[in-house]
């Protein structure tokens, strides 16, 4: 998948995450987290895999993240590149790209 623009799911609520992508040149990945410190790896490594799940090789991914669980880290992810390439109008993959 290609991200061909700026797309955004989630919120910036408890427990939830806010990822917006945008397409650039490089891959980018910037994470916000008020638990950072104990879980930074995780969210990172969480986020990675949903992008190398989807092929995503180019583009600015932003994470505000207040405390989402991985499967919420994941779906917000995976819904926001969806959107970004309109994939989320016509053939969403229920059951999950992601597994």
């Amino acid at each position: 998948m290609v991200i061909e623009k700026t797309a955004m799911a989630g919120t910036l609520e408890s427990s939830d995450a806010q990822v917006t992508v945008s397409p650039t040149d490089t891959l980018e990945v910037v994470i916000e987290s008020s638990v950072i410190n104990q879980y930074g790896r995780q969210i990172k490594a969480t986020v990675e895999d949903v992008l190398d799940r989807l092929d995503i090789k180019q583009g600015l991914i932003s994470v505000v993240d207040k405390g989402a669980l991985d499967c919420t880290l994941k779906a917000r992810v995976e819904c926001a590149v969806f959107r970004s390439c309109d994939a989320s109008l016509t053939d969403i993959p229920w059951g999950g790209a992601i597994r």
